[in-house]
């Protein structure tokens, strides 16, 4: 029987100072490992295609990591700042200068009348608290201004206007022009001028209100120790008073009702008027707009403003219509501020008027149906620029509002 034998090979030896025998062998430094370390896990991502899943993914987490140390950071410094804050405002030393490190003076720079720090930069859109007028004003229309805009500007109803300027355009809201110069009551009420002869009780009670009301009103500058006898007060003649809260009947300077049975009935309004009796066509009643725009221009209808009409808009030339069939009972030129007007009686109590024209082209008696055209828009009369003065008036209703009716 054989015998195999296995002999142990020995490595060959190697001097000791390669196996770093007999000296102190140097430690790794832990920077070196982490970036051995580093270096190897880069390698092996590298071997499985995984470089780039691993670079985006490094960065998002360096970014995060910034993120949260800033905000916290800034939390720190934030807390540190209110708790400094706080404990000043909470008098830890209430001895302390609060100014101790503020300069003695605060400079004034050349050409400032006031320090910069006290400047302040102009606001185009400050908002200023409204102050009450305490006494009568004036206002000088302007160009575009109605006695609505004008009502709304000094915060009063459009009649308080009328009635603060009775002596100057006698209740009629059309008087009014550019140039022209108005009173502007502190209140809504009424301007009343005294004339000899008047009492006080006789005054306020037409305007109903009581004659404390006038006489305690500052703006009046009445005495009641002077004052004496209320039937016989001594107010001079001329003295403009303020009735606050009175109100004033209007006159009644509108047009008379014209029908096609006695059109000869507006003969004193102007050279316009008709005569005779007319018969024709009857109105739907149902009424269309006059003139091709639906909008409004300068008034609107307003009973409390003595201004039963509506103003709508148009071009001088544009084409006045028929609001409905009717008869024509007033074609012609109006002295009482309307121009050259037209009146249509629309049979059934209906009547319509067209004021402020540039041309009449219908005639007296003439059948009209709706649509027809009567002339063309204007300006004549007491106008302020190119319009339509359109009035509606009813046996039934009375002077309506258009707005109601038109369609």
């Amino acid at each position: 029987m054989n015998r195999v034998i296995i002999t142990k090979m020995s490595a060959p030896e190697e001097p000791l100072s390669n196996l770093g025998l007999g000296e102190d062998p140097e430690p790794a430094l832990p920077s070196q490992v982490v970036g051995s370390f580093l270096q190897k896990s880069w390698q092996r991502l590298l071997q499985f295609g995984l470089g780039d899943t691993a670079l985006r993914i490094g960065i998002i987490v360096v970014s995060l990591a910034l993120f949260w140390g800033v905000a916290a950071l800034m939390g720190r410094y934030y807390t540190s700042t209110r708790g400094s804050a706080a404990a000043s405002i909470g008098g830890v030393n209430p001895n302390a200068n609060l100014y101790a490190d503020l300069p003695a003076k605060i400079p004034i720079y050349e050409g400032q009348d006031v320090p910069e720090a006290f400047a302040r930069a102009a606001d185009l859109h400050t908002i200023l608290p409204s102050r009450g007028r305490t006494e009568l004003t004036t206002y000088l229309i302007q160009s575009g201004d109605t006695l609505f805009s004008i009502a709304e500007k000094f915060g009063l109803r459009p009649e308080t206007i009328l009635w603060g300027n009775r002596y100057t355009i006698g209740d009629d809201p059309h008087m009014i022009y550019p140039g022209q110069t108005l009173n502007i009551l502190p209140v809504d009420g009424v301007l009343h001028q005294w004339s000899a002869g008047e009492g006080l009780n006789g005054v306020s009670s037409y305007y109903g209100v009581s004659p404390d009301a006038v006489i305690d009103y500052p703006p009046n500058h009445l005495n009641r120790a002077t004052l004496g006898d209320l039937g016989h007060p001594n107010i001079p003649t001329g003295t403009m008073l303020i009735i606050p809260g009175g109100k004033s009947d209007f006159p009644d300077w509108r047009l008379p009702r014209i029908t096609r049975e006695e059109p000869a009935a507006a003969r004193n309004v102007g050279p316009g008027a008709c005569s005779g009796t007319y018969d024709g066509v009857i109105g739907t009643g149902n009424f269309t707009w006059p003139v091709s725009r639906h909008l409004l221009s300068g008034y609107d209808f307003d009973a409390a403003a003595n201004h039963y009409a509506v103003d709508m808009a148009g071009e001088e030339g544009d084409p006045v219509m028929a609001a409905d069939n009717g008869v024509v009972v007033y074609a012609g030129w109006n002295d009482w501020g309307y121009g050259e007007m037209v009146v249509i009686d629309h049979g059934e109590g209906w009547q319509t008027l067209y004021a402020h024209l540039s041309t009449v082209d219908v005639a007296c008696g003439n059948e009209v149906y709706r649509g027809d055209k009567l002339g063309t828009v204007g300006n004549t009369g007491t106008s302020s620029g190119a319009h339509l003065h359109f009035e509606m008036r009813s046996d039934k209703f009375g002077r309506v509002n258009p707005w109601d009716f038109l369609r």
